[in-house]
């Protein structure tokens, strides 16, 4: 936790889950979470004990299949969820395995973007910051 965070805030972590596209360059992975209607990056609450990096290897594992180590450090995002703070830790991940994506109750469709459209194809405004700092650091 750090010194920002109350001890109500959740705490989860993802990944800017990424790959090479057939004409070399990069695509991003988005997740769509039915019971929200959103398109985001793959995230999810740390379990107890759990670090921030092993939360987001484990979740973009749950979420899309792809078993991957961390890459460079992203921004981290904070917003309110119900009431209570939220900070999400993000790092860059790049897969160069084949889907193996099944949808489940959390996790309805993936979807693969060019990195420089994926813009308008995520849904909440704090997603933003997070892959214009991959763009940057990456392309």
């Amino acid at each position: 936790m750090n010194d920002d965070d109350s001890d109500d805030t959740i705490l989860a972590a993802g990944c800017v889950l990424y790959r090479r596209g057939p004409g070399g360059g990069l695509e991003v992975c988005l997740v769509y979470r039915p019971k929200y209607g959103d398109w985001s990056f793959p995230k999810g609450k740390l379990e107890p004990g759990e670090t921030a990096e092993e939360a987001a290897v484990r979740e973009v594992a749950e979420e899309t299949g792809h078993h991957v180590s961390l890459g460079p450090r992203l921004p981290t995002v904070r917003y309110t969820v119900g009431g209570r703070p939220k900070r999400v830790d993000y790092w860059a991940a790049e897969t160069s395995a084949p889907d193996t994506f099944t949808p489940t109750h959390e996790i309805g469709a993936l979807a693969w973007h060019p990195a420089s459209t994926t813009h308008h194809h995520l849904t909440h405004p704090h997603d933003h910051p997070v892959l214009t700092a991959f763009i940057t650091r990456l392309l």
